[in-house]
C-alpha cells in the first residue's frame, strides 16, 4: 500500500497547495463539507465519462458534466430528493459554481435532472465511474483481505409477483419393477443456482440473478428476524474500508447465491489473498471458487440444524476466551468488520437508505453513485 499512499499523497498535495487556494481566490472561503466535496470530484473525474452531444441534430442537451457532479454532491450532502438538491443549488453559490453553474438561471428544471439520472441509469455511468477508479488506483496492488457482506435496501414500489413456473405431469406409471421393454425417463437432478455458477461467465452469472423489487428477510445480529420491500446490495469492501465491487439483486435472494460472481468480479479488478464472509456463505462451491482464484477462504462454519456441531463451535470459542488463544485465522476473520461499517457509512452518510427512485436500473444508478463516493472518500482518508 506504500505505493497507494505516495500517488494519494502527490494527488493530495496538488489538490491543497494549488487548487483549493486558488478556488478560494475565485469563491467564498470553502467549508469542510465543500473541501470534501471538491477532493471526491477530483478524484473521480466523473464527466470523463459522459458523451458529448455537440453538433448532433435536434435539441441541445443541457451540460451533463454539471449534472453529473451534482449528484455526487446529493450523495456528499446526504439530500434527500433532487427537488432538496436543486433548493441547496439555488441556494449555496459555491456549491452551484463547484457543480458548474455560475448563475441560478442556468440551473435544469427538476424534470431535466430526471431525465439525465435515466440516462446516467441506462448507461451505468456511476458504476463504470466506480471501477475506473478502483483500476486506477487498487488494480496494481496486493490486498490482504476482502470482505464481502449485503446490507437490505428499501425501496418505494410494489414487490413483484412471483409467477411458480408450471411443472409438466408426470406420466404415472405401476409400482414394482419394469416390465420387459419399458423405458423409463431418466429424471436427472437440477442443479442448483451456485452449481451452475461453477460452470457459466461473469456476465451468464450476473444475467442469471433475480434483480425485480420483492418481500426480504434477514436476521440481525441479535437473532431478529427484519423484513423490507425492496432489494439488497451486495458489497466487497477491502483493507481501509474501500468497496472494490458491488452487485444489486432482489431482496429474497439468498447472500450466498452472489458470492461467486461478486468473487469474480473482485478478482478480475484487485489482486487480494484473502476472502473474508460470514457463516451463510459457508458452502463447499464457494470455498472451492476461492481456492481456483488463489484466495485462502475465511469463512465462519455454519452447524446449521447439526446440534453438536453448534455446542462443539460453542465450546471452542469459550476455550479460547479462557486460554486467551486466538489463531490466526481468527484475528485476519476479524477484519470482516471493514464491509459492516463500509454498509453503515453508505445509509447514514452517502444517501444509500433514501432511495426515491423506481426500477432496478435506477436504483441501482443511485446506490453506485453512493458506493462511488464512499470508496473516494476512504481512499483520499488514507491521506488526509
Amino acid at each position: 500500500m506504500s505505493q497507494l499512499t505516495t500517488k494519494l499523497s502527490e494527488y493530495w498535495h496538488r489538490i491543497q497547495g494549488s487548487l483549493f487556494p486558488w478556488l478560494e481566490e475565485e469563491l467564498d472561503p470553502l467549508t469542510t463539507k465543500q473541501q470534501q466535496f471538491i477532493s471526491i470530484l477530483e478524484l473521480i473525474r466523473i464527466e470523463e465519462f459522459i458523451p458529448k452531444f455537440y453538433g448532433c441534430e435536434g435539441r441541445p442537451q443541457k451540460e451533463r458534466g454539471a449534472v453529473a457532479r451534482s449528484f455526487v454532491a446529493k450523495m456528499v450532502y446526504n439530500l434527500d430528493t433532487s427537488t432538496a438538491l436543486i433548493e441547496r443549488l439555488h441556494t449555496d453559490k459555491n456549491l452551484r459554481r463547484i457543480c458548474g453553474w455560475e448563475t441560478r438561471r442556468e440551473i435544469p428544471s427538476a424534470s431535466t435532472f430526471s431525465r439525465a439520472f435515466a440516462d446516467f441509469a441506462e448507461t451505468k455511468l456511476s458504476a463504470r465511474a466506480h471501477q475506473a477508479l478502483i483500476e486506477n488506483t487498487l488494480a496494481d496492488q496486493v490486498i490482504l483481505h476482502a470482505s464481502q457482506d449485503s446490507t437490505a435496501i428499501e425501496a418505494r414500489e410494489r414487490a413483484l409477483r412471483k409467477i411458480k413456473p408450471s411443472k409438466e405431469p408426470k406420466p404415472k406409471r405401476s409400482k414394482g419393477r419394469p416390465r420387459k421393454g419399458e423405458v423409463i425417463e431418466n429424471t436427472e437432478h437440477e442443479l442448483r443456482r451456485i452449481e451452475k455458477q461453477r460452470t457459466m461467465t461473469l456476465e451468464e452469472m450476473l444475467k442469471d440473478l433475480p434483480t425485480g423489487c420483492d418481500r426480504g428477510a434477514k436476521k440481525d445480529s441479535k437473532g431478529n428476524t427484519l423484513y423490507w420491500t425492496g432489494y439488497k446490495l451486495h458489497l466487497v469492501t477491502v483493507d481501509g474500508g474501500i468497496p472494490v465491487s458491488a452487485i444489486i439483486t432482489s431482496a429474497s435472494m439468498h447472500d450466498s447465491q452472489a458470492a461467486i460472481p461478486l468473487t469474480t468480479l473482485t478478482a478480475e479488478r484487485i489482486m487480494n489473498l484473502y476472502d473474508l464472509m460470514d457463516s451463510a456463505y459457508d458452502i463447499p462451491e464457494i470455498i472451492a471458487h476461492s481456492q481456483s482464484l488463489g484466495h485462502i477462504p475465511l469463512i465462519d462454519k455454519n452447524p446449521r440444524r447439526n446440534k453438536a456441531q453448534r455446542e462443539a463451535k460453542e465450546m471452542e470459542t469459550k476455550a479460547r476466551k479462557v486460554l486467551n488463544f486466538y489463531p490466526a485465522e481468527v484475528v485476519r476473520y476479524n477484519n470482516r468488520t471493514t464491509a459492516e461499517r463500509a454498509n453503515a457509512r453508505l445509509k447514514d452518510e452517502f444517501g444509500v437508505c433514501k432511495v426515491r427512485v423506481r426500477g432496478q436500473i435506477k436504483v441501482a444508478c443511485h446506490l453506485m453513485f453512493g458506493v462511488l463516493v464512499l470508496a473516494a472518500d476512504q481512499l483520499l482518508k488514507l491521506v488526509m
